[in-house]
């Protein structure tokens, strides 16, 4: 998109793009989520150009764009990945914990050849601050307005004001867990899979030939899966826990509704603690003994960071701890993020299969440190050189 400055007080192209999307906000406010376009959409659309488009989302309605977005404001990084999917990794200009987030992601895109991604030390927009946005003048904020207006230094005028005078929002972030919005944004909101989501924004950037190519790999991917799924009463237990101190750790749930499951949902685990813990739950060795889940799923094990085999260890030399079956026969795998998006997805779902099914899709190697394990060719669930090819722009 272009940068360019108004004149005499009028907007640009790219601020009439712009507040195309406010417009839009303020029509799903009021029960608008489909229909024709009006006059005010109308007049963007001429105003941008033959070149423009319009891509839609909720909360964000529709949004019209005068060309593809290049530079990308975004919180987490279920967006961040999809950005990066469509060969925009490089123009990411914030995301929650960039440095963290760029050690992580590294470790499963070393298995990509021939792409990279480089996030460090990006703008860290966990709590984003408005005069910042200005300065960072992105073409696109890949966000949820209504997730950012739950924090307390933004409301709904704040949102107007950057979708109008930096950039539109067009994101979906309260699917992830079906989460319920603020009234404002009540109206109309719509849950999207992760997959669904991806496709909406792949409109956004103008690439649907990108998102068909990766969307066939996901597809042959769960194919695949649901091909040679065990029945379910011979699938293993589990339950997956994150904690940076063992000594406060955080259980998460396997199959409810959101993408945060996209990994695991399609794998049908059944729930170790049988839907009595809610996810963020704090629990001990004595609630997970109690459980005794045949696999434990580890959050942020693969992160560089993180000393799996010490988190190994503090269960085994645990007196309760130890007594776990998942302990006991050496399963305590490693995940990567809750947040994913397309490309991480697949890698999860590759890995969680061979977790949890290692005599159906192939053993998964006990992993201490290091990138993503080199899976043998003839063991993959995906090929790794279409998804770089994709990410790269060759379709």
């Amino acid at each position: 998109m272009r940068k360019e400055d108004a004149v005499d007080g009028e907007p640009t192209r790219r601020a009439v793009a712009k507040y195309g999307g406010a417009v839009a906000l303020g029509g799903l406010l009021a029960g608008c989520t489909g229909g024709g376009a009006s006059e005010g959409d109308e007049a963007a659309t001429d105003d941008a150009g033959d070149e423009s488009y319009t891509a839609s989302i909720s909360p964000v309605g529709e949004v019209t764009f005068e060309s593809p977005p290049e530079t990308v404001f975004t919180r987490l990084t279920h967006h961040a990945d999809m950005a990066f999917a469509l060969g925009r990794g490089d123009g990411i200009t914030a995301m929650h914990a960039p440095d963290y987030y760029d050690g992580l992601w590294n470790q499963f895109v070393e298995r990509l050849p021939g792409v990279s991604l480089d996030w460090s030390g990006r703008y860290s927009s966990w709590e984003p601050d408005k005069e910042t946005l200005y300065e960072l003048d992105s073409d696109v904020h890949l966000a949820d307005p209504a997730w950012i207006t739950q924090l307390d230094a933004w409301d709904r005028a704040d949102i107007d004001e950057v979708a109008e005078r930096v950039s539109p929002w067009f994101g979906n972030s309260l699917s992830d867990r079906h989460q319920d919005p603020t009234p404002e944004w009540a109206d109309g909101y719509e849950y999207y899979g992760l997959w669904e989501q991806f496709e909406l924004v792949a409109e956004a950037f103008d690439e649907p030939e990108r998102y068909e190519a990766l969307a066939s790999v996901h597809e042959g991917l769960l194919s695949t899966i649901e091909s040679r799924l065990p029945p379910e009463g011979e699938r293993p237990t589990v339950v997956m826990i994150a904690a940076a101190d063992i000594e406060e750790i955080y259980a998460y749930t396997l199959s409810n509704p959101g993408f945060l499951t996209s990994h695991t949902r399609p794998l049908g685990p059944r729930d170790a603690f049988e839907g009595s813990i809610e996810s963020g739950t704090v629990v001990d060795f004595e609630t997970i003994l109690e459980a005794d889940p045949d696999v434990i799923l580890y959050l942020g094990g693969m992160e560089p960071g993180t000393d799996m085999a010490g988190r190994r260890t503090a269960f085994e030399e645990d007196p309760v701890g130890s007594e776990v079956t998942a302990v006991e026969n050496d399963r305590v795998h490693p995940q990567g993020a809750r947040y994913q998006g397309p490309i991480i997805n697949l890698f999860q779902l590759e890995m969680t299969a061979k977790q949890l099914y290692p005599e159906t899709f192939g053993e998964w190697p006990r992993y201490e440190e290091g990138p993503y394990p080199e899976i043998p060719e003839g063991e993959r669930l995906f090929d790794r050189e279409r998804v770089a090819d994709v990410i790269n722009g060759v379709f």
